[in-house]
């Protein structure tokens, strides 16, 4: 079908593009930005003055939970809720029933996404098999099926010796690595940041050490086998200078932040709502204005939603019997629109860490707006507000920002020229 969107402002941050003009779509694909080609005649019009039109959203860790947890989600359902958030592409972590370690479940989350024809999946494969962080997983056979990157999530190796052979054999097929480092020991039994929220709580700490020493060891470790790497969820200040560290010795690493870290520390802890229980913890203020300072730079060049939908019982019991994890995917744009509103990031550079920073980080095909490339786009109204949960299409709706008006309304979301999403 041919579409033509006018009179949109166009921000494509891999170009440097912002300007008011026209974005004209055939056959899946972008083929023209400005004036229409020749014979070139629009079968549907979108009216997008007013409008920003950028390119889809590409989001590195939205938990599925199908296969296995369809009680919690299922992948018609969080794709659909990524779409209504301006989500284009996104990968999904392997914590899933069975683990994502064989070609036959990464193949069965490719084609449920395909039926379901909401975003792009992108599978991340888990690094060993099982999660249990004791043999390697058949990585090429997970490549060959469609995994974009190998992790193990917070499921660490125990035996360091074990990891480096895992990111030398990695290193061998240029295959890229997701860390989510936190020291499994200093982490254990633990529900919050150590400091004194979890103090005058009574909550059992984690401290900041659970990931800067995991990450240090993780870091040079990539440094000794050369592999590609990317540190996932990273939540200190101290954590992300040692990132900025590495960047600066050469170290080709690049790192995401989930969102709900840019906006909430562990102040939210105070009233023991378990909507706020989330793994990593949330961290100090400090941390938060690290976080921020390492996003604005560009060290961290990635912000995900690390979305993790649950029942509702999940959330019911006492703080520290409930399921960490907070379903955002749905509110990605508007939420992230917080940080312009609040002065922090410029609209280009945020709709960079959005878009081009997690698509370059995963080498995604994704994240630009090209002649010739997909025509994967987010339209959006900035100045409309959104408020959370008046419509909701997660199954999970732990949610802390529900009945909170976010800045931003995302009007359509199109995925290969198609309308995935219409508000």
């Amino acid at each position: 079908m041919k579409l033509s969107i006018l009179g949109a402002r166009v921000i494509d941050p891999s170009s440097g593009l912002d300007q008011i003009t026209d974005i004209h779509v055939e056959a899946c694909k972008i083929v023209a930005l400005g004036a229409a080609p020749a014979g070139f005649t629009a079968v549907e019009t979108i009216d997008a003055q007013g409008l920003v039109a950028a390119p889809g959203l590409v989001d590195l860790n939205v938990a599925l939970r199908e296969p296995g947890y369809s009680r919690k989600g299922t992948i018609a359902s969080e794709t659909r809720a990524a779409a209504a958030g301006g989500v284009t592409s996104l990968c999904c972590p392997p914590k899933t029933k069975p683990v994502l370690d064989t070609s036959a479940v990464a193949e069965l989350i490719l084609d449920r996404a395909r039926e379901a024809g909401n975003t792009k999946v992108f599978p991340i494969g888990a690094l060993s098999k099982g999660l249990d962080g004791e043999q390697l997983a058949e990585l090429v056979a997970l490549r060959d099926a469609g995994c974009v990157a190998f992790g193990n999530g917070l499921e660490s190796f125990r035996n360091t010796r074990t990891l480096c052979r895992a990111l030398d054999y990695a290193a061998t097929f240029d295959l890229t690595v997701i860390f989510n480092s936190q020291d499994h020991d200093l982490a254990d039994g633990g529900l919050a940041h150590e400091g004194a929220t979890a103090s005058f709580l009574g909550l059992p700490g984690i401290p900041e050490t659970a990931e800067t020493v995991a990450l240090a060891r993780d870091l040079l470790l990539v440094e000794q086998t050369g592999v590609r790497a990317h540190f996932s969820q990273l939540t200190s200040a101290r954590g992300v200078a040692l990132i900025a560290q590495a960047q600066a010795r050469g170290l080709k690493v690049t790192a995401d932040v989930a969102l709900y870290q840019l906006i909430l520390t562990d102040e939210a802890l105070i009233d023991f709502s378990s909507l706020y229980h989330v793994q990593p913890p949330l961290r100090t203020r400090a941390d938060r204005d690290g976080l921020r300072e390492a996003v604005k730079s560009g060290v961290v060049s990635a912000i995900s939603s690390h979305h993790q939908p649950h029942e509702r019982d999940a959330k019911l019991a006492p703080f520290g019997a409930t399921e960490p994890g907070i379903s955002s995917v749905e509110l990605l744009l508007p939420l992230a629109m917080t940080l312009v509103e609040d002065g922090l990031l410029d609209l280009p550079t945020l709709l960079a860490r959005l878009s081009t920073g997690p698509a370059e980080a995963l080498r995604l095909p994704a994240g630009k707006l090209a002649v010739g490339g997909a025509a994967d786009i987010v339209l959006f109204d900035p100045k409309a507000s959104t408020v959370a949960g008046e419509t909701w299409l997660s199954k999970g709706e732990n949610c802390p920002f529900l009945g909170h008006s976010l800045p931003g309304v995302v009007r359509y979301t199109l995925v290969d020229g198609r309308i995935s999403h219409q508000a």
